[in-house]
């Protein structure tokens, strides 16, 4: 119990600071504005790195095939583990980020995601070393990467509070758009910082590289990442910001039931699910079908799927502000549209031939509209229906659905594709991704008709 309680102590939000600072004086203003940046900056950065250390292994599959030291069938339950974590941790820590000190719990998850990308790097070398069997670097890697999705979900939830604490609603959707770059960011420096060394190095260096990043992201955290408006003397957001006092008196725990027994949040959590399926066919096997399906070279092909990645950064950036400007916080229409393409993307890369022409394109739109429906179905709809203060068990909701079917995901790529392999003359294999593309296209075209059922619904803050 002992124990129990110091490390309820360690995580609790900050208490308020006994110096307050006069938010309405020109200084005061600024120390504001200089916090809220350099926590937004520190969310996004970040959450970033924590994405580095979650994808670093779709850049490493063809390698490990290539080394014989695992099957596609084994991948993609290593996969599945992380994303399977990753659900349920979603949910839990969702809600018990309500109630904690971000900035110590942020710096937590990327501590554990470092270490496991790190233990994965160091059972690589050792398996070349001392001949390992694959059925022990499968065990090995499974566990790790189950670990690695647990801590992963440690990311999100802080980050977006802290947005949520930091920020005023009129401008929620803004910045709530340049956070979601941090996803394609992520993805990117995944894509050419950790592709780049396994080009160079091998794969088992690509996990130690991802583990850097994973502790220059800690120490961002640590420095720059600030719990709460009062506990740096300031006021709360809704003070600071002049919004309209919430007035419901239920508390934290009674909200966050009521998030549970929303229809509109769970409708939302299904769209989000079936856009992971998509979002993560290609993210995880999309350089894979490039390499085997369009004869596409290693560096050609982690160049044309690290695209979405870089232009889902646009996608993401201007969809929180479009969507606050343009469509006057409506985010059911920018939704629909994006998600309308997202499905022709997916179709034009999949089915469209192997001109490198038509295939960047397909990833030029494909990242747009991805990045666009991240910020959109992933988070922000949701986020824009209940309290400020249970925003960690909406994320949780939504986060638990999509992780789940992005698990389910890679398990049924991996099995789609391992059943359709084609042992050549030359012993090689070639593998088979027609009744995976049927299954990816089909994710993401249910993923836009989901929202229309929530067209009509207008909830206002309080839920």
């Amino acid at each position: 119990m002992g124990l129990f309680s110091s490390i309820s102590r360690f995580y609790a939000i900050s208490a308020p600071s006994e110096h307050t600072v006069d938010a309405e004086s020109a200084e005061g203003r600024r120390y504001y504005r200089r916090l809220a940046m350099q926590s937004f900056i520190a969310a996004t950065l970040g959450y970033s790195l924590y994405y580095v250390c979650r994808t670093s292994l779709n850049v490493m599959k063809k390698p490990i095939l290539d080394s014989g030291l695992l099957d596609t069938t084994q991948l993609g339950i290593i996969g599945s583990t992380l994303l399977f974590a990753y659900a349920a941790g979603k949910f839990v820590n969702g809600f018990i980020c309500d109630y904690c000190n971000i900035k110590r719990f942020m710096a937590t998850g990327l501590l554990v995601s470092l270490f496991a990308n790190l233990v994965m790097g160091l059972t690589g070398f050792a398996s070349s070393i001392v001949s390992l069997s694959s059925g022990v670097v499968f065990v090995v890697f499974a566990i790790m990467w189950g670990i690695n999705g647990w801590a992963q979900s440690m990311g999100a939830p802080p980050a977006i509070i802290s947005l949520s604490r930091w920020f005023p609603l009129s401008r929620r959707g803004t910045f709530y758009g340049f956070f979601s770059a941090s996803h394609n960011l992520g993805e990117f420096f995944s894509f050419l910082f950790v592709g780049l060394i396994v080009s160079f190095a091998g794969w088992q260096w690509g996990f130690v590289g991802s583990a850097v990043a994973g502790a220059i992201g800690v120490l961002l955290v640590l420095f720059w990442l600030h719990d709460t408006p009062e506990s740096k003397g300031l006021p709360p957001i809704e003070k600071l910001s002049h919004e309209k006092a919430q007035t419901s008196g239920e508390s934290t725990r009674e909200l966050q039931r009521r998030v549970l027994c929303m229809p509109a949040v769970w409708v939302l959590a299904g769209a989000s699910a079936f856009m992971y399926m998509s979002r993560y066919a290609i993210n995880g096997w999309g350089v894979l079908y490039l390499q085997e399906a369009k004869g596409y070279s290693d560096e050609a092909a982690v160049s044309i799927i690290s695209i979405n990645a870089l232009l889902g950064i646009l996608g993401t950036v201007l969809s929180g502000w479009f969507s606050d400007t343009l469509f006057h916080g409506d985010r059911n229409r920018p939704a629909l549209i994006f998600g309308v393409l997202n499905s022709v993307a997916l179709a034009l890369f999949l089915y469209g031939g192997d001109a490198v022409w038509v295939n960047v394109l397909a990833m030029v739109l494909f990242g747009i509209a991805i990045g666009v429906l991240i910020c959109f179905v992933g988070g922000l709809m949701a986020v824009d229906i209940v309290p400020r203060k249970v925003t960690g068990a909406a994320l949780g909701v939504v986060g638990m659905a999509s992780y789940i079917a992005a698990g389910i995901q890679d398990v049924v790529s991996g099995w789609l594709i391992d059943r359709n392999i084609e042992v050549l003359a030359d012993g090689t294999k070639h593998y088979d991704f027609s009744s995976a593309a049927v299954f990816w296209l089909g994710a993401s075209v249910v993923s836009f008709l989901l929202p229309l059922l929530n067209w009509n619904k207008k909830v206002s803050d309080n839920g």
